[in-house]
């Protein structure tokens, strides 16, 4: 029998049979070993123990000590183990796909009757059964033409379909919990017995259209997450009652910010108070990325499609973008635009325009740019997900010799930007080729290799992300965690050569030539829509005073002493303090409550010993005691707080 060489995370290799599995080579280091063994990574990729060793490789053994490892196949299994609890208790029921998500699993059914909260609970039971029966999970390749006749035979022609997607000559992989079988990828765990039965939770039901597509049946999808114990599957719950009580959807309700309707799907509605927020946000934006370097652009929101055909968008982007028919001045053919996606290629125009010279990179070329994206209704979400949106977008022109030094300038703004803005800490993350791609693979190796070496030499890791780049270039991502542990993706750096080459922009060397610039694509809120949204949720409504849309209320106990509110306020609104009256024939406890929920930062309350002293009764947020101060300190106080960091 041919031999193989299996290389150790330790660099020790031995020798093994050609055809060894993880499982056969967990057991040779040590019985106990073999025992506690999971899953294995070969060559970089994760395998099931199960699956044959055919080559030399590299090779690590993983346990439930393991946590990404662990935790991919605690969820993974589960959602099988799920499906063969609906199908124990509802036969007729028929089975699709079941992927692992954050910090769980969903798996869809075909099913008339609709699954209620009271079914959940009776299939956790189920699957607790099964988990407690201990049985053996195994795995095996079927040709084509068995498995299409196993599922016809069975009646699951979601799963006949799903062979008819899966390419000739790829396996076809069954796995069986027990004695229920599933067509799946794997890997999986070696027993349902290794799954912890108290640290799994059904969370809710939802619609969801067969792969996605509105035409086709619409399906019933089950949620779970899972932990490795029942104390991290506590804590999870925990985060998810607080984020419930932070959602900026409700939080939008009370503080009166914005509002949707069915007649603008995926746009926003901004009130006063919410528009306030906007503002504020874009008036620092562009403060800082003045004192920054960058110029101001506006470009159009409707472009002839000639342009996005020119810049790749047309081929890569066209399923997100909306198409806009114009018969132009009744020609009998309609203009075909489209409302702008994004930004890039309209900035390459203004590049475009008159001679570039080395002299004048890098440019820093920045736009509040308004674009509009097609989501799928079903993945909208207030303010977080929507089809019309505007970027802090940016655009920097500079030489490939530029790149390092540019990237290490952006991440140092990037990252004054989030401390102002209570994120003191971020994460990287660094995303290379899709497969759906413009570009040659040389250029593509250029653009990951520049962008990785700018990215260490600035003083940052990252961890990778295989194939999430743009179509035009890799990208990093910027990571922030919010109050209660979640993470969001905000900010992106990203190394273009190739907009620039379809489009033709050149600017003048030193030695007198033509040459390329690199064009690098960056933002750091991102969308502004989104990032409100987080702030709103992160700060569980109470944002920070000089962002609060209402600062200050100023609220009377008597109407004797409505007029010295009214110089309260003026005296506020001078020292630039966002302020506003209420001398309403409420009681003080009513206002107090009214203007906490809508969470106004500081109420100060004026009755007559107030309009005696010159002084207001000052009550924070979140705070149940007072303070007596003067008017003038308390203006005095109050226009520090409401002075944006990069003013003061």
């Amino acid at each position: 029998m041919a031999q193989i060489s299996l290389t150790f995370p330790d660099g020790n290799a031995r020798e093994f049979d050609a055809g060894v599995t993880p499982a056969e080579v967990a057991s040779s280091i040590s019985k106990s070993l073999g025992k506690k063994a999971i899953s294995a990574t070969v060559n970089g990729a994760h395998f099931d123990l199960q699956w044959p060793i055919n080559e030399d490789a590299s090779i690590a053994i993983h346990t439930l000590q393991d946590d990404d490892q662990a935790l991919e196949l605690i969820r993974h299994d589960l959602a099988h183990v799920m499906a063969r609890a609906v199908q124990a208790i509802w036969p007729d029921v028929k089975v699709t796909i079941g992927p692992v998500r954050d910090y769980g699993w969903f798996y869809d059914f075909d099913r008339e009757e609709p699954f209620t909260p009271e079914d959940l609970g009776v299939i956790e039971a189920k699957m607790k059964e099964i988990i407690n029966a201990r049985e053996p999970v195994t795995t095996e390749v079927w040709d084509r033409a068995r498995a299409i006749k196993h599922y016809e035979d069975a009646n699951e022609p979601f799963k006949v379909e799903l062979i008819d997607r899966i390419p000739e000559g790829e396996d076809l992989r069954m796995y069986w919990h027990g004695d229920w079988q599933d067509l799946c990828r794997g890997p999986h765990l070696q027993t349902t017995g290794q799954l912890p039965a108290d640290a799994f939770k059904l969370t809710h039901v939802a619609g969801a259209y067969w792969l996605g597509d509105a035409t086709r049946p619409m399906l019933q999808r089950i949620y779970g997450v899972a932990f490795k114990n029942r104390k991290d599957l506590k804590a999870h719950m925990t985060m998810l009652e607080e984020a419930a009580k932070r959602d900026h959807r409700k939080l939008g309700r009370e503080m009166d910010l914005f509002h949707m309707q069915e007649e603008a799907p995926g746009q926003i509605f901004w009130h006063p108070n919410g528009w306030r927020i906007y503002t504020t946000l874009q008036d620092y934006m562009r403060r800082m990325q003045e004192r920054d370097g960058y110029v101001e652009v506006n470009t159009p929101q409707v472009v002839d499609r000639q342009l996005w055909e020119a810049s790749g968008h047309w081929d890569k982007y066209q399923e997100n973008m909306f198409i806009v028919e114009v018969d132009e001045e009744h020609a009998r053919e309609k203009a075909i635009n489209a409302l702008k996606p994004m930004n890039c290629p309209c900035h390459v125009q203004v590049f475009n325009q008159g001679l570039k010279s080395y002299r004048d990179l890098p440019l820093r070329m920045a736009e509040f740019g308004s674009c509009n994206r097609y989501e799928p209704s079903g993945a909208l979400h207030g303010i977080m997900r929507v089809r019309g949106f505007t970027q802090d977008d940016a655009h920097i022109f500079c030489a490939e010799q530029d790149i390092e030094a540019e990237t290490k300038k952006f991440i140092e703004f990037l990252s004054a930007i989030y401390k102002d803005l209570g994120f003191e800490k971020f994460a990287v993350k660094f995303s290379d080729r899709p497969e759906t791609r413009a570009g040659e693979d040389d250029v593509w190796d250029k653009a990951e290799s520049a962008l990785k070496s700018a990215t260490e030499a600035a003083g940052y890791d990252f961890d990778l992300n295989p194939g999430e780049g743009a179509f035009y270039g890799p990208k990093l991502e910027f990571v922030l965690t919010d109050a209660i542990g979640r993470d969001w993706q905000c900010g992106t750096l990203q190394v273009d050569f190739v907009l620039p080459e379809r489009l033709d922009a050149t600017y003048i060397g030193a030695d007198g030539d033509k040459h390329r610039p690199v064009m690098l694509h960056r933002a750091v809120l991102g969308s502004f829509e989104r990032f409100i949204g987080i702030l709103i949720e992160s700060n569980a409504g109470k944002l920070p005073f000089w962002i609060a849309p209402r600062q200050v209320v100023v609220a009377s106990i008597v109407s004797d002493a409505d007029d010295f509110v009214h110089e309260v306020v003026n005296t506020l609104r001078a020292a630039g303090v966002r302020a506003e009256a209420d001398t309403r024939n409420e009681k003080i406890n009513y206002k107090v409550r009214e203007h906490s929920l809508s969470k106004v930062p500081v109420i100060l309350a004026v009755g007559m010993k107030e309009v005696e002293d010159r002084t207001v009764t000052m009550r924070r947020l979140g705070q149940k005691q007072t303070a007596v101060e003067t008017l003038e300190a308390v203006a005095e106080t109050l226009a520090v707080e409401a002075t944006p960091p990069d003013l003061r």
